[in-house]
């Protein structure tokens, strides 16, 4: 049997270290690539936020949009979505008759990007995205409110909505629900379910009701 080139097999070998340098490279550009988007699109709205209030921001899925327009469709009055992202809610919410429709939003990319989406769709006039931080903003005129926020903001979420909505609001929370409000209906499954509260003058979602307009009776399916 022949013997193997010493030169042959220390050409593969270098081969193959050259072939495992190039795999580390790309793996390693790849992440900064990650970084960078996250710098550029997602962290500078963040720098104005105290840390345990930041959230970062998680696109709502079809499903779950129309989930959160079935709670709340037909209802009067002025219609927010704190922290809109790209604006897919407030844009939707205008186009299902929920008007004023406005989303607040601190990220200067995500109000760019909603914006471009209304204008894209013939709506640049007609909704409207501020870039604000939620937790600043006033909500005494809204009448329905739309969060998908992470659960370790909804407690402090909880005092600001009590303090601020007027009664007969309603406010839509998705993916994960209020702590300590009862519902009064919840619609969808897994991370697509999203789940009502009306504010009364005895206490938020206190009410086992259906809500005004036509809301959908209370479901945990």
């Amino acid at each position: 049997m022949d013997q193997d080139d010493p030169g042959e097999a220390l050409a593969e070998l270098r081969e193959q270290r050259l072939s495992a340098l190039e795999l580390l490279q790309a793996a390693a550009g790849s992440g900064l690539a990650a970084y960078a988007v996250w710098a550029l699109l997602l962290q500078p709205g963040f720098r104005r936020v105290p840390l345990r209030l930041q959230v970062p921001y998680v696109g709502a899925s079809r499903r779950q949009v129309e989930h959160v327009l079935s709670l709340l469709r037909g209802r009067p009055g002025k219609t927010v979505d704190l922290g809109s992202g790209d604006g897919r809610i407030v844009l939707a919410a205008h186009r299902c008759g929920l008007r004023p429709a406005v989303g607040y939003e601190l990220n200067p990319w995500l109000v760019g990007l909603a914006r471009l989406h209304a204008w894209r769709a013939g709506c640049a006039h007609s909704v409207c995205y501020r870039r604000e931080d939620l937790w600043k903003v006033s909500l005494r005129d809204c009448r329905n409110v739309s969060v998908f926020l992470a659960p370790s903001v909804l407690p402090l979420l909880e005092g600001k909505l009590q303090a601020e909505l007027p009664e007969g609001a309603r406010v839509v929370s998705g993916r994960f629900p209020l702590p300590t409000w009862q519902p009064v209906a919840v619609v969808g499954e897994g991370t697509d379910r999203v789940w009502a509260y009306d504010v009364h003058q005895g206490g938020p979602g206190r009410s086992s009701a259906p809500g005004p307009c036509g809301a959908p009776a209370p479901s945990l399916g």
